[in-house]
């Protein structure tokens, strides 16, 4: 593949315009030239993948996301590389007419009138084993192309024997998207595990790689979140490799159970390791029983996963809901980035933010179990849609069958001001979502 550090900077290097983005993000220094500690030993190749899954050319969101929903979009561009990934968003940036970057489609919903702009389709994929010999030996770096089918790496790294994102099975969308949302479940998380990104910078021009520690991750959140302006290229992850950690069969064990739903489902104490293959069969069972694994045969699938985001509020607040109303700690880097609640709204003005210095102890309410006693059962819907709350989980939006990106929304505001009017916490939705009012 040729070098594009260097080929995309001759396509951007007239253009002279000043940095865009805030003192406090990452500088836009070159990154340094690679060492034998990134030296790529292992590799596995993988097939290009279909635009969609019948192979045709897509031409409207619908065909794109999970939720089958939204319109048409001006201009289709399918990056296959690393390279062509870096050199059309070069290009996009140029010409600064709008554009979206698109995955895997779970996590972006689109309004039925569409984008005015083109869509960039991350399709580079792969997987490789990178030497460090800044590791220690029961240590694994992992190199993957954004456009690699996350869960097909979740798979890879259980068969392999490397443990620490086997938790983060059946979660769906690409490698990519992941460190953007910093995807989570079941008490892992992606920021566990990220190394390092490698990305398109654009007031740089210029690939580099940026360390895990600099994208401020929180909970479903980070920088690339927040206006920074790169697309994301491949992600390295550390995983651990040791092989001391396995059954006396030999079987590799994952890292602790630390979330307790997830140890009833296994049948283990909280803290607990089980071997890897078992985690990941079990999170698969448990998310699937809950709509939550993509599938064809499965009508509660067809949406964008969790569609709010859990509240983060302060412990005072979580005193005035019911006492079995469920509720976790965070800690303060966590809930420094996320809020999704207020005590109240008057006068049509939110409240200011909590003061996230001052100490205060801060816990994670259950969006699910928000909604559900705010009087929203499973399989709800608003008389004459097609969208409706899962059968099988009341945090997930679905699309029963030829429901508009419009109706979609509709049952969010519903759910949004049930929730409120009974708790007083306004939910924010996770996805990605365009043209469409919440």
């Amino acid at each position: 593949m040729p070098d594009p550090t260097e080929e995309i900077a001759a396509i951007v290097a007239s253009r002279g315009e000043p940095e865009r983005y805030s003192d406090d993000l990452p500088s836009a220094a070159p990154e340094p030239a690679a060492t034998a500690d990134e030296r790529e030993h292992v590799s596995m190749p993988q097939p290009a993948a279909q635009d969609t899954p019948d192979g045709q050319t897509p031409t409207d969101f619908a065909s794109l996301t999970t939720m089958q929903v939204g319109g048409k979009f001006a201009q289709l561009l399918v990056a296959r590389t690393a390279f062509e990934l870096a050199a059309h968003a070069a290009g996009l940036w140029e010409s600064e007419d709008s554009w979206l970057l698109l995955g895997g489609g779970s996590n972006t919903i689109v309004a039925d009138s569409g984008y005015p702009g083109s869509v960039l389709l991350v399709r580079n994929t792969g997987i490789a084993v990178v030497a460090d010999d800044n590791l220690p030996e029961n240590k694994v770096r992992v190199r993957v192309q954004a456009g690699q089918d996350w869960d097909e790496l979740v798979a890879w790294s259980v068969a392999q024997g490397y443990a620490g994102i086997e938790m983060l099975s059946g979660i769906p969308g690409l490698a990519g998207a992941a460190p953007v949302q910093n995807i989570g479940a079941y008490g892992g998380e992606l920021a566990n595990t990220l190394h390092s990104v490698e990305l398109y910078e654009r007031d740089l021009a210029a690939v580099r790689r940026l360390p895990a520690a600099e994208l401020r991750l929180a909970y479903r959140d980070s920088i690339l979140k927040q206006g920074y302006e790169a697309v994301v290229l491949s992600i390295d992850l550390v995983l651990d490799a040791s092989r001391d950690n396995s059954t006396a069969e030999g079987q590799p064990l994952s890292a602790p159970i630390i979330f307790p739903q997830l140890a009833k489902a296994l049948g283990v104490k909280l803290g607990a390791q089980v071997p890897l293959r078992e985690v990941r069969d079990t999170v698969l069972r448990v998310r699937a029983e809950k709509g939550m694994v993509l599938d064809p045969q499965d009508p509660n699938s067809v949406s964008a996963g969790s569609f709010f985001m859990n509240p983060i509020v302060s412990e005072q607040f979580a005193r005035t809901l019911p006492p079995h109303a469920p509720r976790f700690p965070v800690d303060a880097e966590e809930a420094s980035d996320t809020v999704t609640t207020f005590d109240a709204i008057r006068d049509g003005q939110l409240p200011p933010l909590p003061d996230y210095d001052s100490g205060e102890r801060r816990v994670k309410l259950s969006a699910a179990w928000l909604i559900e006693n705010a009087g929203i059962k499973k399989g709800f819907r608003l008389p004459g849609s097609k969208a409706a709350i899962s059968d099988k989980h009341t945090l997930a939006i679905t699309n029963r069958g030829g429901a508009t990106a419009a109706e979609i929304g509709e049952l969010a505001r519903y759910v949004v001001s049930m929730v409120q009017a009974e708790f007083g916490v306004v939910l924010a939705p996770e996805p990605n979502i365009y043209g469409i009012e919440i």
